[in-house]
Parts: C-alpha cells; structure tokens; sequence
C-alpha cells in the first residue's frame, strides 16, 4: 500500500516536528507568552549557584548541554522556562528487526513541563489549536484527535523576599554555615499549591542528597542530612518567630551576596555526621 496511502506515521512525525525544535524551543504559538519577565533580583539568584553542569551532563547520560558552557543561562532552562518532550509513539514497530507493515493507528506522547503564571488549561487551548491547524494543512484523509491524560496542574512558585524564605535562609546557615541558594526545581507536590490557595507563603527546602532515590525501593536519607534537618526546622521555627515579632522583614540575604558566607564548612567527621562540632575547625 505504500505510495498510495496516507501514512498515519507520516502524519503524526509531520505534526510532532512542529512542537519543539531540537534547540528545545518550543514552537507552538502563545505558550511562552504567559511565562513571567525575567527580573533584575531574579538573575541575581542564578549568579555563583553551586552547580556543576558537568555532574549535570554525567547523570544525564549527555556529551554536551543545549546551553554549555553558559551556567546560568543553562539553570534558566531547567528551572524557569517551560519545556516540550516528545516521549514515544504507541502503535509503531519498535523491536528488533527490518518492518514493512505501514501502521494503521499510531499515537504520539509528548508533555510540557509549566512554569508559574501558565494556566494549564489555556496551555491546552494553544497546543490543541496548533495540532488542528498543523493538521488541516496535511490534506491528509487520517483522522486526528487530541487527548490528555488527566488535568495539567498549575506550577508553584514562591518569594525569596518573602519572610519565610528569609528565615529558612537565616536557618540553613546557622546550620549548615553556608548561605543557600534559592532554585526552583520540577516536582511533584500539589500540596504546596492548595496551602497557596489559602493565601499563605510556602517555602520548600531539602535535607536530603540527590542521590537518595526518592520513591525509589531503596530509598534513604543520610543520618547527618536526618539529624541537621531536625536542626534546621527548629532553627527556621526560632528565626521566623524572631522575624515575625519584630515586625520587620529585612533586606533578604539573596540581594546581598556574601562570599564569605557562601564558603562552605570543610566538616570534621563528628559534624558530617550530624552532631554538634567540638573541635572547632568546622566555624
């Protein structure tokens, strides 16, 4: 039949290609529009984050990123910008082997990751309406239907400048004596938002590793991650009781980069392991 049919593949690979470029930008018209302006503090956040695009590349499995050597152009992508993925096609022959059978039903998989201020459903609107004119323009006597898989979820976003970040950062470097970084990673807990929707501040930080498996059957934490995050929510508790009787909310840490902040303890082994240091090389 080849030759003389419309291709259901043929169809579905034209339609794919016109969702992302292979520099990851994503092409369908109005779905950058709603992603926040960058802001002067904000950029000022990527500047000196301890991230290693290297070890990045290596979890991966990557030779070379989109945006290398650029760090902080490279965060921007990971953490604030949306992304489209093109997942698999159902349907298709994938084993082993040469195939000659032409497909009659195939369906393609992609998702885009959302970024606060993107309203999901009028995200779906935009790519909806780009797939059906892609489409139309094929000529193509194939059916073509659109589905998602569930609700998209709104992104969650916080305030650094916010008094609750302030005082999780007061905490980790009491701490951890180190000002943290403030990033903004994918994830998976709704939670966060139906707090949001109360009109509260929510801040989220880790005391795990990434390497930790999260979900995983053998997931784990570390004994000094558990007992220095048992420090760290007492520390959090105590700095913003102190920000919230004062009635003032100080300049947050962020804006005023601190290099000698920013150097880490070296860490003897009874610190790394949790407890109080006592020998004095840790301060």
């Amino acid at each position: 039949f080849g030759g003389s049919v419309h291709e259901p593949m043929i169809d579905l690979v034209k339609i794919m290609s016109t969702l992302v470029d292979s520099k990851g930008t994503i092409l369908i018209p109005g779905v950058m529009d709603s992603v926040a302006p960058l802001t002067d503090f904000e950029k000022k956040l990527y500047e000196g984050v301890d991230f290693s695009l290297e070890s990045h590349k290596r979890a991966c499995g990557a030779k070379r990123l989109l945006y290398e050597p650029d760090l902080e152009k490279s965060l921007m992508h990971i953490w604030r910008y949306p992304s489209l993925t093109l997942h698999g096609i159902e349907g298709a022959h994938a084993g082993p082997g040469a195939k000659t059978v032409i497909p009659a039903k195939v369906i393609g998989k992609f998702s885009i990751r959302l970024v606060p201020n993107q309203d999901p459903s009028k995200i779906a609107d935009l790519v909806r309406a780009h797939v059906t004119q892609v489409f139309e323009t094929l000529g193509s006597c194939n059916s073509m239907k659109l589905t998602t898989d569930g609700e998209g979820a709104p992104a969650f976003g916080g305030n650094p400048q916010d008094r609750n970040y302030i005082a999780a950062a007061k905490a980790n470097e009491c701490v951890y004596g180190v000002q943290p970084d403030f990033v903004r990673s994918g994830g998976s807990i709704p939670v966060t938002l139906t707090m949001q929707d109360t009109g509260r501040s929510v801040v989220l930080f880790p005391v795990g590793r990434n390497d930790d498996g999260h979900h995983g059957q053998n997931e784990k934490i570390d004994l000094n991650n558990f007992i220095s995050g048992i420090k760290l929510l007492a520390a959090y508790l105590t700095e913003f009781a102190s920000l919230a009787s004062s009635g003032e909310v100080p300049e947050s840490p962020a804006s005023k980069p601190d290099p000698v902040a920013k150097r880490r303890r070296t860490g003897c082994a009874r610190f790394m392991a949790g407890f109080t240091c006592e020998c004095g090389d840790c301060a």
